[in-house]
């Protein structure tokens, strides 16, 4: 029984560490978008933007 008890603490424990850890990843997020916003840069959803303007890497080895 004891053992059992410990599992519920642990699970409890690393579901509320999961929930904060989610709350903080939102929080990023919209300091992000919100900088974003006031700087005037248009919203990408789903691209992620490159530092440089060189072409990505194939995804794929090209066959011999």
């Amino acid at each position: 029984m004891f053992e059992y008890e410990l599992h519920q603490i642990r699970s409890a424990d690393l579901i509320r560490e999961a929930q904060n850890h989610r709350l903080v990843r939102e929080a990023l997020r919209l300091r992000r978008d919100a900088r974003k916003a006031a700087a005037g840069e248009p919203e990408a959803e789903g691209q992620s933007t490159s530092h440089s303007n060189r072409p990505r890497r194939p995804r794929f080895a090209r066959a011999a």
